[in-house]
């Protein structure tokens, strides 16, 4: 992850755990991305480490969705091609799937999202 969308991300997480103690734990990161060795890589996929995957996972229901991924981009970065295979993927299946440049688009979506009260069918 480059480090504008780490500080982002970052102040994101602190916000949301403030604002939603207690949802705090339903929100994870997927630490997918950075620089390793080729054995270390080989473990994580072997383990079930998937390319594309969201940098953020809230697993909290809402309306028709079973949750919601959050990819962090900063700048001008956009999504890989894997990245929006994913998104395909899991929107297919019932799930909210967000692209977030920054804190106010991360906190908008989030609360948005999490104002939907109506139950998962």
């Amino acid at each position: 992850m480059r480090d504008e969308e780490h500080k982002i991300q970052c102040a994101c997480v602190r916000w949301f755990r403030y604002q939603y103690p207690n949802l705090s734990m339903l929100l994870f990161s997927v630490p997918n991305g950075g620089q390793r060795n080729a054995v270390t890589g080989a473990k994580l996929k072997a383990e079930g480490v998937v390319a594309g995957v969201s940098d953020l996972f809230l697993s909290v229901p809402r309306g028709d969705y079973h949750g919601m991924y959050i990819e962090m981009k900063a700048g001008k970065n956009t999504q890989t091609e894997s990245q929006k295979e994913f998104q395909r993927r899991v929107e297919s299946v019932g799930y909210k799937y967000v692209v977030c440049r920054s804190f106010d688009d991360f906190s908008n979506d989030v609360d948005e999202y999490l104002e939907n009260r109506k139950a998962v069918q």
